[in-house]
């Protein structure tokens, strides 16, 4: 089911007919303290160095809830309704919200990132991929970012690149079973394939 258009100034004002007028947020809000940013870093490195992928995945969900947060309730709030309308498959509302979360939010990288992942399941990959490219400038360590960027890049054709941004999430979650899986899988094929 397709959204009502929304227009660019109603999205300035922070307004979206199913999230009621939310006040626009201040953008210093969205800047990390030192010690969230410590934190964050931290949850990295102890990622980057665990081998058990249970242990790991605990680290992992850490670290996507420490980004997901945003130090906003109204933003926390469009992106709860933006995923439970992906859940729903109304992408067209879906949108409408992540767009708003952007207009409010332009440092916000999991905004961004929601956007990137509802672009790839509408299967507009070059809007997706734009998406995760602002994602990664304001997080490259983004492995789920980078894990569709990688599939993606499979999806199109393109395993060469896929298989660098394989290695590139295996940096940063070397446990990561899907990367393991992905990087066996695609230099089994391009050993196969003529240069």
């Amino acid at each position: 089911m397709a959204a009502s258009f929304q227009p660019a100034e109603a999205l300035m004002r922070g307004y979206h007919p199913e999230a009621g007028d939310l006040p626009a947020v201040p953008a210093a809000m969205f800047s990390r303290s030192q010690q969230e940013q410590d934190t964050l870093n931290e949850l990295f490195g102890i990622l980057a160095r665990e081998s058990d992928p249970k242990k790991a995945q605990r680290t992992s969900r850490q670290i996507v809830q420490k980004l997901t947060d945003s130090g906003s309730d109204s933003i926390n709030l469009l992106m709860e309704r933006a995923l439970e309308a992906m859940r729903k498959n109304e992408h067209g509302v879906a949108l409408d919200i992540l767009d708003q979360v952007i207009t409010l939010a332009p440092d916000y990288a999991e905004g961004w990132n929601r956007r990137a992942t509802l672009y790839f399941a509408m299967k507009d990959f070059s809007r997706s991929i734009a998406d995760v490219e602002r994602v990664l400038e304001l997080e490259p360590r983004h492995y789920g970012a980078l894990s569709g960027l990688a599939a993606m890049l499979q999806s199109l054709g393109r395993e060469k690149r896929a298989l660098e941004i394989w290695y590139k999430v295996l940096e940063i979650y070397p446990a990561n079973e899907q990367a393991q899986s992905a990087v066996i899988t695609l230099e089994e094929k391009l050993a196969g394939s003529p240069t």
